[in-house]
């Protein structure tokens, strides 16, 4: 048994370094004529704000985009301190949910436009584009199960980044608008991409052709966000979305963890990839300890 034990932990930790790879993987590299230290340097010239994150005892982490003077927009400091964050989070082995959420009761009006002004040549708004699809990726593909608590405005790329959470939340009062096209653009962060598969290309070319504002109860309709919450304000409507969240994390992390793992590779590969990942996964926590301790329990299923 000794040595069966020692072969089951040796195929788990490679097939938890695969998952982990799998999840890091960049959407572009060299080849694509991407190179990121470059674009860091360049984006680090724009300062203002900050991201900021707390890791609470429960495994949930709260991540707050904090720039209340800009209505949280992003300057090109916070979009490289997003990235350290989702690197920070991707290393977080008790972590089980993450709630976004904006400073000042409003979520984030999408990009600081003294930044977009100065960058405004179209090859480095390609790399902008490029380093906020990698890392928003990162973010979506975190073994946390997610949370977009929308207060107040999610706008532009506010609205993009409310997509690469696996589930969104609304407030009284609060609103999701894709204004890209009022811009004279489109999104550019992956937020069109991700709003297809969240609501289906029809509702999702109406809501970028139109740039038209989602209240709560349209974002409920079209299966947008989850619920409203009934507090508009901090500390309050925090208060409820840790509340919300808790119904999915409650539980061992390493099967929270292992669910959202199966979930991330259905979504994103072909069939047979992703059978062969939940086979994977399923092999992580078959025999471990939560398994082990659950089957002596004897559940009795209600």
């Amino acid at each position: 048994p000794e040595m069966a034990l020692a072969l089951w932990k040796n195929l788990l930790q490679t097939t938890k370094k695969r998952i982990l790879q799998q999840r890091r993987l960049s959407l572009y590299n060299g080849a694509h004529g991407y190179e990121e230290e470059l674009i860091k340097k360049k984006l680090q010239q724009f300062s203002g704000g900050s991201i900021n994150l707390s890791k609470e005892d429960n495994g949930i982490g709260i991540l707050t985009l904090n720039n209340p003077k800009l209505m949280n927009a992003f300057t090109g400091t916070m979009m490289v301190e997003l990235q350290e964050r989702v690197t920070e989070l991707e290393n977080w082995k008790d972590g089980k949910g993450l709630i976004i959420h904006g400073a000042g009761n409003t979520f984030c009006s999408g990009s600081d436009l003294n930044a977009v002004k100065e960058i405004s040549n179209s090859q480095d708004g390609m790399y902008m584009c490029m380093f906020m699809q990698n890392t928003l990726t990162r973010l979506m593909r975190l073994p946390l199960i997610s949370v977009a608590l929308i207060q107040g405005k999610a706008f532009g790329g506010g609205a993009e980044l409310t997509t690469a959470c696996d589930f969104r939340l609304m407030t009284p009062g609060s609103e999701i608008r894709f204004v890209h096209k009022h811009m004279g653009l489109v999104p550019g962060w992956g937020g069109g991409a991700r709003l297809v598969r969240i609501v289906g290309s029809g509702a999702a070319l109406q809501l970028l052709g139109a740039a038209a504002r989602v209240d709560a109860e349209r974002a409920l309709r079209l299966g947008l966000a989850e619920e409203t919450l009934p507090a508009a304000e901090q500390p309050a409507a925090l208060r409820d979305a840790r509340a919300w969240l808790r119904r999915y994390t409650d539980g061992p992390a390493a099967v929270v963890r292992a669910v959202k793992a199966v979930v991330t590779a259905a979504r994103e590969l072909p069939l047979e990839a992703a059978l062969r990942t939940e086979k994977d996964v399923f092999g992580t926590v078959w025999g471990g300890p939560d398994n082990l301790q659950a089957l002596a329990r004897r559940p009795k299923h209600k």
